[in-house]
This record gives C-alpha cells, sequence and structure tokens, in this order.
C-alpha cells in the first residue's frame, strides 16, 4: 500500500520520522484517540508513546479497526 507522503510530489504529509517534535509526549488529541482504537482493537494502550510513535500506532490501529480511513 502506497502511503500519501509517498505520492510523487506530495510533501503536504510528512513521515513520522521526520517530525523535528516526534520525540515528544503524544498531544492530547492522539491520547484519546489511540486510546479508544485501543480499546475497539483489543489492544494494549501504552500511554508512553511519542507523537512520532503515536502517530504510527494510530495508522496500524486505524487499519485493524477500519475507522479513520478513506481508501
Amino acid at each position: 500500500m502506497i502511503r500519501q507522503n509517498q505520492l510523487k510530489g506530495s510533501n503536504t504529509i510528512k513521515d513520522p520520522d521526520e517530525w523535528t517534535t516526534g520525540d515528544e509526549p503524544m498531544t492530547g488529541a492522539q491520547h484519546s484517540y489511540l486510546k479508544t482504537l485501543s480499546d475497539e482493537a483489543g489492544e494494549e494502550f501504552d500511554e508512553a508513546l511519542t507523537k512520532a510513535e503515536a502517530s504510527k500506532r494510530i495508522e496500524e490501529l486505524q487499519h485493524k479497526t477500519g475507522r479513520g480511513l478513506n481508501n
């Protein structure tokens, strides 16, 4: 599957590994959404994730639960 940031000419979505603030704690919005997704997927919720890690985990759980996907 092609991620949006891999599309030729797309510079609007940056890989979380390239975020300058990616090593900061996840945001409140990420925390809330990740908790919801984790519960729905029956997966463990890790409160200690960074912004970048939370973003990746959200993407994984969206695929698992079918939430938040536009394709």
